[in-house]
């Protein structure tokens, strides 16, 4: 199985949705201007409420990353961090499940 999560941000406070990692996983960001922030986030915490920064990029990207626990992640732009324009977001992955036969 695999997936992706796409976004086109063009406000403060926005993120794509989210999506189950575990391995690796692609990050694609583009036409980040104006001071814009864009933030990967994965969901923390006992009872799965909270989010926590995993990185941050002020400039288009195109990289890659590994979580070795299956784990909900996202990506966007965080409140007070966009400048102007539209900045595009992939987060891809794909993910095999572990606990079946």
């Amino acid at each position: 199985m695999s997936g992706e999560v796409t976004a086109s941000i063009t406000a403060q406070n926005t993120f794509s949705d989210t999506i189950k990692v575990q391995g690796y996983f692609n990050l694609s960001i583009s036409g980040i201007a104006g001071g814009t922030i864009v933030t990967v986030q994965k969901q923390s915490g006992v009872d799965g409420t909270n989010w926590t920064d995993v990185d941050d990029f002020s400039s288009d990207i195109e990289t890659f990353g590994f979580e070795a626990e299956r784990q909900n992640y996202r990506v966007g732009v965080k409140t007070g961090e966009f400048g102007s324009g539209t900045c595009k977001v992939r987060l891809g992955c794909k993910w095999i499940d572990y606990l079946s036969s």
